[in-house]
């Protein structure tokens, strides 16, 4: 997967330095995968750092973690469109085209940016894309999206105990709202812009034996995808308003398909 992205982006040799970043990785909730995903590069015979991007430097056509050029750059960030400050020679060198970027801002606004649910929810939207009246009823399972704006600000207050308020970049459940639970105070933050409003869809529920009592969790499913073809599928397991992994007995957990 990695060495396609690398030839997608216009590189015939091989990479020979990979760095995997992300904000303080040390300190990340999963960085024993960064780990695994290092010993799996250098089996390739790739050479491979762990590192703040705010390490890096991009000068004379070349993005660098100190003496080293990095060729190739496995993102973990979830700043999506490199705005931070210590995100700066990264979002250069991208631009600039010096260096593979994956996934990189272009992936996550086509593909992630949840303002993109506003025209996949809508039910007159697909009639013109040429799809299969499969792939349309596909789309019918999409909670209806809409997003925040001044012009729909009175309508969605009104409405919000059907709705979620999600950041339009947002991720692992930060700054999002129900709307039955929302106050007037974040609603102002809310209806300033940037947000989605989508309807409520319960989760489905799974009984578990945790410690000896049995619970009911919630799950959602995660088919995990490559260029339109499955890679993996996991649920998450949780209580509480959104996906987490605080949940005694939540998590990850293994799909079984029958």
């Amino acid at each position: 997967m990695f060495e396609q992205e690398w030839r997608s982006q216009g590189r015939a040799s091989q990479p020979r330095t990979l760095a995997i970043i992300d904000d303080r990785p040390t300190e990340q909730y999963l960085f024993p995968e960064f780990l695994l995903a290092q010993r799996a590069f250098e089996r390739r015979g790739l050479k491979v750092r762990i590192v703040d991007p705010a390490e890096l430097s991009f000068a004379q056509g070349q993005l660098r973690h100190g003496d080293e050029a990095i060729d190739l750059v496995y993102n973990r960030l979830v700043d999506f469109a490199l705005d931070g400050e210590g995100h700066r020679a990264l979002r250069d060198a991208y631009v600039a085209g010096a260096v593979v970027l994956t996934p990189n801002p272009r992936n996550h606004a086509l593909l992630a940016d949840k303002r993109n649910l506003t025209v996949l929810s809508d039910p007159a939207a697909p009639a013109g894309w040429g799809l299969s009246p499969t792939q349309q009823r596909s789309l019918s399972a999409v909670p209806r999206t809409i997003l925040v704006t001044p012009e729909s600000a009175e309508a969605l207050w009104s409405a919000r105990k059907r709705y979620f308020f999600k950041p339009a970049g947002g991720h692992g459940g930060k700054a999002v709202y129900r709307g039955d639970k929302m106050t007037r105070g974040v609603w102002e933050e809310v209806q300033r812009g940037g947000y989605i409003a989508q309807e409520l869809a319960a989760p489905t529920e799974r009984r578990i034996r945790i410690d000896g009592e049995v619970q009911a969790l919630k799950l959602d499913v995660r088919l995990y995808t490559y260029a339109g073809s499955p890679l993996l599928a996991a649920a998450r397991v949780y209580q509480g308003q959104t996906t987490n992994f605080r949940t005694p007995g939540g998590g990850f957990a293994p799909v079984f398909v029958t």
